[in-house]
């Protein structure tokens, strides 16, 4: 069935579980992820980011995304992650889309908030929920969202986050608290004490972005500290190619590999899914 954000992250962050965002660059990709929440019975937020659009446009993943999703039966959010643009942000609402994140966290806050305010009140006439963030979420050498050598987290002042949320009205807030997006070459260090104060005075639904790489506990802790969404890409993306390199052998094709990869995209879903607590929800 196909819902928004806000059908369910409000139960998530009153029974302290989180909901995962898996983002899909095929079909393959995507229909692991949604045979996973079947078979655990758990909610998902599933779509892509524009920074992945190059690999699979809006109009593609929409094409397929949107079907599946309305004939599953467990909830189901299609969500565009990272919008940067305001364009790109409203074609994904006029493709179908029940939720986007509008990105402005490289703007100064003024801006970032009033932004997304006025997309806020443009996507509620419509029925969308809407992400902001605040404070940037870095990035990793090997992401694809890297902007450069002195690319650091830029972390969320508790203060301005009970404003931000307040004055723009968005349904989740992503926060930084030391997260990057990608893979990790060190041990990431992250400010739970900073996460616990803002969960305390901010009621918006918290999402934690960068969640690819990090432990078990880490996961325990920030959901355990107000987090009721996590972002995860490179997980299932590696799981993909992982699979398909292990597998193929010569005179094989790709719908020799199609349900590997597809099967090995599902378990690491699963993994997920167990870890954040959502599992058994619907």
């Amino acid at each position: 069935m196909l819902v928004s954000m806000r059908d369910l992250l409000p139960r998530a962050k009153a029974e302290h579980y989180a909901v995962g965002l898996f983002n899909t660059v095929d079909l393959e990709m995507a229909k692991g992820v949604i045979e996973a929440a079947e078979e655990l019975r758990a909610p998902v937020i599933i779509g892509t980011a524009e920074i992945l659009t190059p690999y699979a446009s809006l109009e593609d993943l929409s094409a397929f995304l949107l079907p599946l999703a309305k004939k599953a039966t467990v909830p189901i959010v299609l969500h565009l992650d990272h919008g940067l643009t305001l364009d790109m942000v409203k074609k994904a609402i006029r493709l179908g889309f029940t939720s986007v994140m509008f990105d402005c966290s490289t703007d100064d806050y003024y801006s970032n908030m009033g932004k997304v305010r006025a997309l806020v009140r443009y996507a509620h006439e419509r029925g969308i929920s809407v992400e902001g963030e605040l404070g940037h979420v870095g990035a990793n050498a090997s992401s694809a969202e890297n902007h450069g050598p002195n690319d650091n987290s830029i972390y969320t002042d508790p203060q301005q986050a009970l404003e931000y949320a307040t004055v723009t009205g968005v349904d989740a807030l992503a926060v930084a608290i030391g997260t990057a997006h990608g893979a990790y070459k060190e041990k990431p260090r992250l400010d739970f004490d900073r996460l616990k104060e803002i969960a305390s005075i901010v009621s918006t639904p918290l999402v934690l972005h960068g969640g690819s790489g990090l432990s078990d506990d880490d996961f325990k802790r920030t959901i355990a500290n107000g987090i009721s969404k996590v972002n995860i890409f490179t997980d299932i993306n590696t799981a993909f190619a992982r699979a398909a390199h292990e597998v193929w052998k010569p005179g094989m094709g790709q719908t020799d590999i199609m349900p590997v990869v597809r099967l090995a995209v599902k378990e690491a879903t699963m993994e997920k899914m167990q870890l954040f607590g959502c599992a058994g929800k619907y």
